[in-house]
């Protein structure tokens, strides 16, 4: 099917095509937000691939909305050779998005990413059926994904929500929370958040341990069981030469 052929800008359009600068001028200047090793604009432009991607997805999508499917699918393509980040151009993603070390990320035709989201590398927003309709995750605004997590199917993890590293979440997480493992569980109550002068928190790595946790409770039982069974024994062993001084 042939494209349709170029028309003179409409009002709408030049709308369009300054909200589509906007949203990427919006898209590098985050970075030095949430990147403490970023440097100047030229640097971030240059040398970002996480930003190129998503430069790269706002035209395909728009392209896509506009029903040129095949030049967006190409664009993504073309993207997704250059800088190994995968996005569909269905997919629908807010302002200020970064992914941070850009690599191995991909995210499907019907996810839907709010406004101030960090993804880091190897993260998957993936699909769990072939139905068509909804079948990838929500992310809503503020949510950071930690490296390698994947979220599958049609899932919604709430605003301002932390999924830790390398975690499997195929549940909805509710707003402010943060999930680990495999699958994924709550295990940060928000109040125990960490959040400076009301700025992203970028604080993936402080994630609890269950299993460390665990443990330790149970060195702790041991510790307390062995002073018992010492003092036991040493309350025997008077008792007995007591018996033999008698």
């Amino acid at each position: 099917m042939t494209e349709a052929l170029a028309l003179p800008h409409t009002p709408d359009q030049r709308v369009e095509r300054r909200s589509l600068a906007a949203a990427i001028r919006d898209d590098i200047g985050c970075v030095a937000a949430r990147d403490p090793a970023a440097g100047g604009v030229l640097e971030i432009v240059l040398t970002y691939p996480g930003v190129h991607a998503i430069i790269w997805h706002r035209i395909a999508s728009r392209l896509w909305r506009k029903g040129w499917r095949f030049t967006a699918r190409f664009l993504s393509w073309l993207a997704r050779a250059l800088t190994n980040v995968d996005i569909h151009p269905g997919a629908t993603i807010g302002r200020r998005f970064f992914i941070d070390h850009g690599a191995g990320v991909v995210i499907g035709e019907t996810a839907e990413i709010g406004d101030d989201v960090t993804l880091y590398h190897g993260v998957t927003l993936g699909g769990t059926s072939w139905a068509p309709g909804k079948r990838h995750p929500t992310i809503e605004d503020g949510v950071l994904v930690g490296c390698g997590a994947k979220i599958l199917g049609p899932v919604t993890i709430g605003a301002g929500a932390r999924v830790g590293a390398n975690s499997v979440v195929v549940d909805t997480v509710p707003p402010r929370m943060t999930v680990i493992g495999i699958p994924g569980r709550i295990v940060v109550d928000p109040r125990e958040r960490r959040i400076v002068g009301g700025r992203i928190d970028l604080s993936h790595h402080l994630m609890p341990d269950p299993v460390g946790e665990a443990l330790s409770e149970l060195i702790d039982r041991i510790d307390f069981l062995e002073a018992r069974l010492a003092h036991r024994d040493a309350r025997d062993r008077g008792e007995e030469e007591h018996d033999e001084c008698a």
